[in-house]
C-alpha cells in the first residue's frame, strides 16, 4: 500500500448507493418528524405555528440529522425547538377603546411578573373598585362603570427581571341617549303580610327580548323554603311591570331579600337601566280576612285563629257595575279620610273614614254610618265592604300591605279590569306561564 492510502485510512470511504435501509436512524426519524408537521399543518391542526417558525423547525431538525452524537447534548431526538416568548400586559378593554358598557369585563394582566398599586380612575378621579389575584398577574374591576366617562390606569408592571414598567392608558365608556328607569314597591326593613307581591316597574315598555334579560338578572332568596315565580303583567300606558308572588301565601315570619341588578342592562329600544335595585323585607304575622258576602259577615283569621267577626254589607246585587268582586284581593294601603267619587250614582268627594284598600277598581273595607241597618244582613253598598266606625276603625289598626282579603259569595270575579294587583286571581300555572322566560323558551 502507499503512503497516501495509509493517511486517508479511516478517513475515506468507498462510495456506495444510498437507500432507505442504509439511512441513518436518527436522520429517519427527524425526516418523520417533519412530515408529521407538514400534515398537521395541511389537515389544519390545533396547533399553530407562525410560517417562519415552521421553516426554522423544519431547517432545524433536517440539519441535527448529521449531526454527532456530541451535538446538542441532551436535547431528545426531533424535538422542535420554539423562541422565547417576552411577557406581554394587556388591557381590557384595550387602550382608547370608547362605548365600553358599564358592565362590560374590565381589568388588566400580565404573562410574566406582578402587577403592583393597580387602579382604575374615572375623570373626577374616584377609584373603581376591583381585585387583584393572588399571584398578582390580574386586576378585575369589581363594580359596574358609570356612564359616559373616561377611566384611566395607573400602577405599575414589574417582571421577573425587575424590569418596571408604568401602568397606563385610558378608555371611556357609552353615553346612552335614554335611560330607563325602574322602582320596587316593597322598600327595606318593610313589613308585610303574606299575600303581598314584589313589584317592580319601569317608565317605558320593554321589548320581550329585555324582559327576558331583565328576569334572568332577577333574584329572590327567602329565609324559609318558598316555591315562587315572576310574571310579567300587561304592560300599561306607564310602561312594563314584572310581579313576584309564592304559589301559596308567604310563610309567616319569613325574611325576603330581592337584588335586581339592572344598572347598565341594555333594554333595547327603552335605554339602558338607570340604577340597581334590591330590598330586604319581613312577612309578618298571617292576616287573612275571610269576606263572605252571603253572610254579610267579615272574619278576622290571624296566625290560624279568628281573632275578629264584624257584621258587613257589601255591593248591591241587582246593579252588577255595584258588585263586590270576588277572589282574593290584597291589602294595597290604608287611610284614615278618602274622597270617594262616583258622579254616576250622585257623590263627588264624599269623605269616608278609615278606609282600607283592597283594589284599584274602588272597593274598600271602610266605615260607613249610612249603611249601618243594612250591615249584617243585606248588600247596599257601591261596591265597598261597609261596616261600623268602631269596627272599621278596629280592624284599620292591625291590616299591613299584603294581607289577603279573601271574597266570596258574589256573582262578579275579580280580574285584570279590576286593577294592578289581581295576582291571586291567577291560577299558578298561568301564572308561571306569564314569565318572559316561559314565554322565550
Amino acid at each position: 500500500m502507499s503512503r497516501s492510502w495509509e493517511r486517508s485510512r479511516g478517513r475515506h470511504r468507498p462510495r456506495r448507493r444510498v437507500g432507505l435501509r442504509t439511512l441513518h436512524r436518527r436522520t429517519l426519524a427527524k425526516l418523520l418528524a417533519v412530515g408529521v408537521i407538514v400534515a398537521a399543518l395541511a389537515a389544519g391542526g390545533a396547533t399553530a405555528f407562525a410560517s417562519d417558525s415552521v421553516r426554522n423547525a423544519i431547517a432545524g431538525n433536517l440539519v441535527g440529522a448529521d449531526r454527532g452524537p456530541g451535538d446538542d447534548a441532551g436535547r431528545g431526538a426531533g424535538e422542535i425547538r420554539q423562541p422565547a416568548v417576552a411577557p406581554v400586559l394587556t388591557t381590557m378593554p384595550p387602550a382608547g377603546a370608547t362605548g365600553t358598557g358599564p358592565r362590560d369585563a374590565v381589568g388588566t394582566t400580565v404573562t410574566g411578573g406582578q402587577l403592583r398599586d393597580v387602579a382604575l380612575r374615572n375623570a373626577d378621579g374616584e377609584a373603581v373598585q376591583g381585585a387583584l389575584a393572588p399571584d398578582g398577574r390580574t386586576w378585575t374591576a369589581t363594580e359596574p362603570l358609570g356612564y359616559g366617562s373616561t377611566y384611566r390606569w395607573s400602577g405599575s408592571w414589574v417582571r421577573d427581571d425587575g424590569t418596571v414598567t408604568p401602568l397606563t392608558g385610558q378608555f371611556g365608556t357609552l353615553d346612552p341617549a335614554r335611560t330607563a328607569r325602574a322602582t320596587m314597591n316593597i322598600g327595606d326593613g318593610a313589613t308585610v303580610g303574606v299575600g303581598a307581591p314584589v313589584i317592580i316597574t319601569f317608565d317605558r315598555t320593554l321589548t320581550d327580548k329585555a324582559k327576558a334579560d331583565v328576569e334572568r338578572a332577577l333574584s329572590v332568596r327567602t329565609s324559609r323554603k318558598v316555591e315562587g315565580a315572576w310574571a310579567w303583567l300587561p304592560d300599561t300606558a306607564d310602561g312594563s311591570r314584572v310581579h313576584y308572588r309564592p304559589r301559596t301565601y308567604w310563610p309567616a315570619h319569613t325574611t325576603v331579600t330581592v337584588d335586581a341588578p339592572l344598572y347598565g342592562m341594555d333594554l333595547g329600544a327603552a335605554g339602558y337601566a338607570a340604577k340597581d335595585l334590591s330590598s330586604t323585607f319581613t312577612v309578618g304575622r298571617s292576616q287573612i280576612v275571610k269576606a263572605d258576602a252571603q253572610s254579610h259577615q267579615l272574619v278576622v283569621v290571624r296566625d290560624g285563629k279568628t281573632v275578629q267577626t264584624f257584621d258587613a254589607s257589601y255591593g248591591k246585587e241587582s246593579d252588577p257595575r255595584r258588585v263586590t268582586r270576588s277572589g282574593t284581593h290584597v291589602v294595597m294601603g290604608k287611610s284614615q279620610k278618602v274622597l270617594m267619587t262616583n258622579r254616576d250614582y250622585g257623590y263627588v268627594d264624599l269623605p269616608q273614614y278609615w278606609a282600607v284598600r283592597i283594589s284599584n277598581n274602588g272597593e274598600f273595607i271602610h266605615a260607613n254610618p249610612a249603611s249601618a241597618s243594612s250591615q249584617g244582613n243585606s248588600n247596599v253598598t257601591h261596591g265597598c265592604v261597609n261596616l261600623s266606625t268602631a269596627d272599621a276603625r278596629s280592624y284599620f289598626g292591625s291590616a299591613v300591605f299584603g294581607d289577603p282579603v279573601e271574597v266570596v259569595g258574589t256573582t262578579q270575579e275579580l280580574t285584570a279590569a279590576d286593577g294592578d294587583i289581581y295576582d291571586w286571581a291567577i291560577t299558578w300555572a298561568d301564572w308561571k306561564s306569564m314569565s318572559a322566560l316561559a314565554r322565550a323558551s
